[in-house]
């Protein structure tokens, strides 16, 4: 249900952007419109998860890293190959996934993130990211930012050129609707794609790590510290919010239409109602299991935060 909902929203994002296209300019205009989006979601195919990653200045990590040894056999579980693991250094605690598929995905977390979950928090919530990688839904959010993107363009281009219909007649009216209202529905078709993807991202990651309760005891604790704790790159670049596993700066309960994640509280409701019915969970880095300090070597002295 959650694909073929998203794929209507998708085909409802590509119908809005041609539509601008014909009052911009009719036929030609269409045309243009979409050899533009083409090649607009050709380059983010191409160059999506390097300008994520440089965005955040995502630090690569490999074996022996506590991360790593974390999604390595969560990815096995998965039947996914072995993604590119990156910690960033950021004081709010959250994750995400890139990458225009599972042979060239990636998946981060925060270092906020590392320090305030627990090993099996931490598991669930590489879970969710991998789940994303495993739906490509890094692709489809790609794609959908790329389009909303190119319908503000248009809303704009619309703006100073006045729309045409062919006529070759300036429509002011047509005009005002490209800059603004497209935009806003523009907006709404994609944080409604999102919203979908995170619910099937939490089922599938449960099944992954079979904890659902350990992911939704992570989204509660990652949705206090949203509220608390910046995030200076979603805030230099409010189209990053989508990307991570919880919205920053969220609120409310509800799902509304301006949000790009379902409600913490509902995505918890419906993990809830999961427990019990999955796998087994992974076994999760058992060698760092039997040596905490190799999580940290000030484990120690530092008691309340394993992660370091």
């Amino acid at each position: 249900m959650n694909h073929i909902r998203t794929f209507m929203l998708m085909a409802a994002m590509a119908a809005l952007f041609m539509g601008i296209g014909w009052l911009i300019g009719g036929q030609s205009g269409m045309t243009v419109a979409f050899l533009m989006a083409a090649g607009m979601n050709l380059f983010a195919y191409w160059n999506s998860d390097k300008m994520v990653l440089k965005m955040h200045q995502a630090q690569e990590v490999g074996p022996g890293h506590p991360l790593f040894e974390i999604v390595k056999p969560l990815a096995e579980r998965a039947e996914l190959p072995m993604p590119r693991v990156y910690i960033v250094e950021q004081p709010q605690p959250n994750a995400f996934a890139t990458g225009r598929n599972p042979e060239n995905a990636a998946v981060a977390a925060t270092s906020g993130l590392m320090r305030m979950l627990d090993r099996d928090e931490v598991a669930a919530v590489m879970a969710h990211e991998l789940a994303h990688v495993k739906n490509r839904d890094t692709l489809v959010m790609t794609i959908t930012a790329t389009l909303a993107g190119a319908i503000s363009m248009l809303g704009n281009f619309a703006f100073f050129f006045g729309g045409s219909r062919g006529n070759g007649q300036s429509n002011m009216l047509v005009a005002l609707v490209a800059m603004i209202v497209a935009p806003i529905a523009a907006a709404l078709v994609q944080m409604a794609i999102s919203r979908t993807r995170e619910y099937g991202a939490d089922a599938i990651g449960a099944d992954i790590s079979g904890q659902p309760l350990k992911l939704a005891s992570a989204l509660a604790k990652l949705q206090g510290a949203a509220e608390r704790i910046p995030n200076p790159v979603a805030e230099a670049n409010p189209a990053a919010a989508a990307l991570y596993i919880i919205e920053p700066g969220l609120g409310g309960v509800r799902d509304n239409l301006f949000s790009t994640h379902p409600a913490p509280e509902n995505r918890i409701a419906a993990l809830e109602e999961m427990a019990g019915s999955l796998l087994p969970p992974v076994a999760v880095a058992p060698a760092l299991e039997r040596r905490p300090s190799a999580l940290n070597p000030n484990a120690q002295q530092r008691r309340r935060n394993p992660w370091g």
